[in-house]
């Protein structure tokens, strides 16, 4: 499929908006001037008018982006502001770092995920170095049943063993494979956790309920892959590194100094 093929794909719903609107208006016209509306005309004239200026179609996808990316930001403002103690605040969720850091990043992650295992490093040297930074992380299972599963046992671990999670993450994370119910599950018990009781809990509503609290959130903040970030008033995505992270987390600590 050629460039103005694709481009068309993707607006021609757009176009056939315009294309129905403009008929719908000549109909009117027509019909009060007793005049008989040719359709197949005006769709000839649509076509061939759209085939001799193709970059119509560009200017159009063009808008079409703008617009979208507009409302986006505006959605994410919104739930930024409307649901921050959510965000930052959920007994649903951990931290990893120092939990009296003033400084807060919001992590969405998958188990599953390969650059959210390349991303752990970042966190890591970011708190290591950063004793007034925390992480406070969001569990997002978005690659699959493995993914929801492994989420749900770390959830229950969570519910009977807060204190370890952070090694718990960083155990899961790191490890090679596919992680799931079954890998989470042996993990949590090498860790002292019941077995029989984390598997309970792993079915209990509330867990379920917790995996959708973040679905919520990562819809209002325009979040649909893992890592992504929200740092201070500004969502970022992907595993953009250490490099590009800390300057806004310096920008953050230079308005809390």
């Amino acid at each position: 499929m050629n460039r103005y093929a694709k481009i068309y794909s993707k607006t021609r719903s757009v176009i056939a908006a315009g294309m129905l609107a403009g008929m719908a208006t000549l109909s009117i016209a027509g019909a009060a001037s007793g005049e008989e509306f040719d359709k197949a005309g005006i769709e000839t004239i649509v076509r061939e008018y759209l085939l001799q200026n193709p970059e119509i179609l560009i200017d159009m996808q063009r808008s079409l982006e703008t617009k979208q990316e507009q409302i986006k930001q505006q959605q994410q403002m919104a739930t930024l502001k409307e649901k921050h103690d959510l965000i930052y605040n959920s007994p649903n969720q951990m931290i990893i770092g120092n939990p009296e850091a003033k400084i807060s990043i919001v992590e969405f992650f998958d188990y599953n995920c390969g650059y959210c295992k390349r991303a752990l490093s970042d966190m890591q040297k970011i708190v290591g170095e950063n004793p007034d930074v925390k992480f406070i992380m969001k569990e997002f299972p978005v690659l699959g049943e493995p993914s929801l599963e492994a989420h749900k046992i770390s959830l229950a671990f969570i519910k009977r063993h807060p204190e370890k999670y952070a090694d718990f993450h960083n155990s899961l994370l790191s490890a090679e494979g596919r992680k799931d119910g079954n890998s989470a599950l042996e993990l949590a018990v090498s860790m002292g956790a019941d077995a029989d009781q984390l598997k309970a809990d792993a079915n209990d509503p509330a867990i379920i309920g917790a995996i959708g609290e973040v679905y919520d959130l990562a819809d209002g903040l325009g979040i649909t892959g893992t890592p992504s970030y929200v740092i201070g008033e500004e969502v970022v995505f992907g595993a953009v590194g250490f490099d590009r992270l800390m300057p806004k987390i310096a920008q953050l600590q230079k308005v809390q100094n």
